[in-house]
């Protein structure tokens, strides 16, 4: 419950604390400033998320892996997480995509070109004023675009299995 409630507390008010973070461990106009802030979105709804799959597992499942001689860790990661395994693809996928789409930390704590991320780089790069550069904002969408869509392609099914899994009850 407290994981979800953190989940509420929107962006903008969790900006000012982890600006302070960011500044208090040197981590300002860098990248891994966001490998330190992005958690804080993706981290809840991943857990609150999770926890809905592991709950359409059976218990009963990790119990018959202990008794064939597994240890508690095994029967998870033997038994159970190939059973989530499509759960997890989705998951990872939403986070990719809540954290590729994320602007305003990416805009904030990151400010030389060189250091930013796509979400970010493309449009204060690629836009000057009321002047598009066409042409290069074009290309930045394709070579964005292309490796998710095969990426996605790959993990399609199991991606879909994840989201209507618990969906039918039989």
């Amino acid at each position: 419950m407290a994981i979800f409630l953190v989940y509420l507390v929107p962006p903008s008010l969790l900006f000012l604390s982890l600006s302070r973070l960011v500044v208090a461990i040197g981590l300002q106009d860098s990248t891994w400033s966001l490998v330190l802030i992005y958690p804080t979105i993706t981290v809840p709804v991943s857990v609150w998320l999770l926890i809905g799959f592991l709950k359409s597992v059976p218990r009963d499942i990790e119990e018959q892996a202990m008794v064939d001689g597994y240890s508690r860790l095994g029967a998870f990661w033997r038994a159970v997480v190939p059973l989530t395994f499509p759960g997890i693809v989705a998951v990872v996928v939403f986070a990719f995509t809540l954290t590729a789409s994320e602007f305003i930390y990416a805009l904030s704590f990151v400010s030389p070109t060189d250091q930013k991320v796509i979400s970010t780089g493309v449009p204060t790069e690629l836009i000057r004023g009321d002047v598009f550069f066409w042409q290069s904002l074009q290309a930045a969408t394709v070579l964005v675009a292309v490796p998710i869509a095969l990426v996605f392609n790959l993990f399609l099914d199991r991606f879909i299995a994840g989201f209507t899994q618990g969906a039918v009850k039989g």
